[in-house]
Formats: C-alpha cells, structure tokens, sequence
C-alpha cells in the first residue's frame, strides 16, 4: 500500500503549489488568492522507488461552524483521516497566527505523525526568523520553498522517516492511469448539482456541495467501480457566460473545466428542472460537441418540478439541444436517489458506441445502398460518386468516404449518409464525423 500524506494549513499558505510539486503536475489550480481549493484533491507522487498519495485541502478553520468553511473543514478532517502522515503547513514569511495555533491543537489530539513545514521560506535563515514556529508544540520546523522547488525530497523524506520507511523496504512505483476506466466528466452550469450528484454515488460527502453557484472551483477526480467497471469520475467548476466571468480564479476553472470535457471518455451534461435549458446549457453542449465526446443529458431536481413544468422542458430540450438528439435523457433527482440506475446503462451505452469499430465492407456495402436509395444532389454539370468507406478514428466515430466530386457532397446529405450509420451499428450517445476524400486526376498536372 502506498503511504497518504495529507497537506493541511490555513488559506493561502501554498498548500496546493506543494501538492503540484509533490505530485510533479499541474493538477491542484494556483493563485494568490485565499480559501482557493475546497475539496479533496488526490494525486500521486514518487520519490527514487517510493511511490505515496498526496491529499490537497482547503484552508481548514477547525472552529467553523456554519457556511462554506464548515464543509471545507469537513474535507480536511477527512482527508486527515484517510492519510498516514500530516503535513502541517504555515506561512514561514507571514509567521503564527492564532488559526495556526488552532489546527496544531487539533492535530496534537489527534496524535498522527506530521511534519511541521514552513512554506515560503526562500532566502530566510532558518535559526532566527523560524524560531516562533516551535511554540506549536509538533516538533522541529522544515522550511521548505514550494514556488522554488527547495525542501522538498527533505520533505518527503522526514515523512517517511516518520513512517519507518526506506528506500529499501519499499519499491513500488506510481500506478499507472487505469486504461480500462471509463472517464466521465459531470459538466453543466453552476448549482445544477454536481457535486451532490457525484457524492450520491459514491456514498458519502466526498465532494463539497453547497448551495452556493461556483462552489467547485478544481476539476476533482476521483476513482468508482460499480459492477466490475472501473470510472473515473470528475467534478467539474460549473461553466458560466464569458460575460459574467469576472474573478481570475474563475477564468482558471472554466480552463480546468474544458480541459477535463477534452480528456474524458463520456460526458454527463447535467440541467437543472427549475431552472429550464438556458443558452449556457446550449454553449456547453455545443462544446461538448466540439470536443467529440460521448454525451448523456440528466435533468436533475425533476421532483422539484410540475408537470407543466415537465412538459415545457421537455419541449426546451427537443428545440434548443436538437443537435444532440443521438444522446439519451434521463430525468434524476441526485439528492433523493432516484432515476440513477438507467444513467449508468446509457453511459456504458454511450462510451461503448464511441469505441465501436466498425468494418470497411460493412460500411461500403452501407455507402452503396444509401446511394442506390438516395444520390447527392448534382453540382452543375457534376454529379458526387461515393465509391467505398472505411472508419477512420474512435471516439467520436470517424468515417471516411472516398470516391470524386465529393467536395459537393451537401451537410443534409452527410446527416443523411450518418443516420444510415447509427441505425446499423447503434451507436447512441457519440457524435460522429463523416469525412470526404475526393481522389485526384493523375493527369491534372501533366502538359
């Protein structure tokens, strides 16, 4: 088993900066902004042949007692929970604070080995300027610079010092990224219940739900089985108009967002009940659209809801979202539970379509029959000859249509040509793009 350290603190003293040097990525989001990470944020690491599991928190107030900080200070006990050794980490410019002196209470109770680690601390003569710091009362001070780089294999080392292990005893090396998990990303607008969702299926309070829109502000993954399949699943930061996006921090969610929509297998677009399809719902599923990611609609908090309601929605959903008529919708209520086994089914429907290889004979013999039933419109004096098929890519489905004068071939004709497609490989929930390839006169170019 690999060793958790957790990483703890007050907001804003570079826990997450650590986390991304410890973990060698750039997965924990970073700026000088206080109380900027909320959940639980996993990542592996390794130093020579031994391998451990980092846990980014947020900034834990353990006295908090109500709001946001009350949830936050959830996670991070969790997390302490969960992990084999603390990094207790404070602001080795800024000095002690009275919330430093809070959460080294805390964790003296709790009797788990830390490691006292003083951030920031480039340039300063330990001896002096950290001396305040032994007050806490959890040992000797490590100062480390996690901008810089500087400390951090002391750092690593002292934890495993803690945990009497060597390099010796030990020489496993960091999982590879499982590649038989399905990885699916949870997307859709602010407060539309993401996080709540993905807390439901998994059983416990794992993400940071709040009813407060922009709550998530880290694309969070976490790993799932459900019946000997393997997920990744991944809480996105809600996505709202470009116009109404004015923090800086949230201009990194949004990019955290879309490059979790890119690196997933199927996408769980999500809609709120209560609040209809609305044009962000549109510029998001058009993005989805765009990346070729498998997709599945929910629309969540149907309890909430009449039936005129109902009826308007659905109606909303056949109008606005019409270009994703190939994805299946579900109606769920993530807080009560229901409706979520069918999502599951269509998810492994849709990450299974997306992968299908398809034949080249088969889908010859499907080009030459959607011709003989329907022949693309003539061009002039030109009429496009469609001569034979091949698949060209998986996820989304590509598929390459070879013969001349294809650069004629009109979009009705290729949504036509792609429902002959779906209809024989039942391909539900995937996006699918048919390419032309026009072959060349060989004697163009000669005199």
């Amino acid at each position: 088993m690999k060793p958790v350290i957790a990483l703890v603190g007050r907001p804003n003293v570079g826990k997450s900066t650590l986390f991304n040097r410890l973990t060698k990525s750039r997965d924990a989001i970073v700026a000088d902004f206080a109380g900027l990470t909320r959940d639980r944020h996993y990542g592996n690491g390794s130093l020579g042949k031994l391998a451990y599991i980092v846990i980014d928190t947020g900034g834990f107030e353990p006295d908090a007692v109500s709001g946001i900080y009350k949830e936050m200070a959830k996670q991070t006990r969790q997390a302490v929970a969960e992990a084999d050794v603390v990094v207790f980490v404070v602001d080795g410019r800024a000095g002690l604070s009275a919330q430093d002196h809070d959460i080294a209470v805390y964790l003296r109770k709790l009797g788990k080995p830390c490691v006292l680690v003083a951030n920031k601390a480039e340039g300063m003569t330990e001896g002096v300027q950290l001396a305040e710091f032994f007050e806490l009362g959890i040992g000797e001070v490590l100062p480390v610079s996690a901008a810089h780089g500087q400390g951090i294999r002391s750092l690593v080392e002292a934890a495993f010092a803690l945990l009497q292990i060597s390099d010796d005893s030990h020489s496993n090396s960091p999982d590879a990224q499982d590649s038989s998990a399905i990885r699916l990303a949870v997307a859709g607008r602010p407060n539309v219940g993401k996080s709540t969702l993905i807390n439901t299926w998994l059983g416990e309070e794992r993400l940071v739900a709040f009813d407060l829109p922009g709550t998530t502000r880290d694309a969070i993954s976490v790993p799932f089985e459900r019946a000997g399949q393997k997920f990744e699943l991944i809480d996105t930061a809600g996505l709202r108009r470009k116009g109404k996006v004015f923090e800086a921090i949230e201009k990194f969610s949004v990019v955290k967002t879309l490059q979790a929509i890119e690196n997933s297998n199927v996408v769980l677009l999500l809609l709120d009940a209560t609040q209809g399809v609305t044009d962000q719902d549109a510029h998001i599923a058009g993005y989805i659209l765009e990346s070729g990611r498998a997709v599945v609609l929910a629309v969540n908090k149907w309890d909430a809801v009449d039936s005129y309601q109902r009826e308007q929605l659905e109606r909303s959903i056949e109008t606005r979202l019409a270009f994703l008529k190939f994805a299946s919708i579900h109606h769920i209520s993530a807080i009560k539970r229901q409706g979520l086994g069918p999502v599951w089914k269509s998810i492994a429907q849709a990450h299974a379509s997306a992968n299908r290889k398809m034949s080249t004979p088969v889908l010859t013999r499907l080009l030459l029959e959607a011709v003989q039933f329907q022949q693309p419109q003539r061009s002039g004096m030109f009429r496009p000859k469609l001569r034979y098929a091949h698949q060209g890519g998986m996820n989304p489905p590509i598929i390459i249509v070879h013969g001349n004068s294809l650069e004629h071939v009109t979009e009705a004709y290729k949504r036509y040509l792609e429902g002959r497609f779906r209809k024989e490989f039942d391909l539900v929930g995937t996006p699918m793009r048919i390419q032309m390839k026009s072959s060349q006169n060989p004697f163009t170019e000669k005199e």
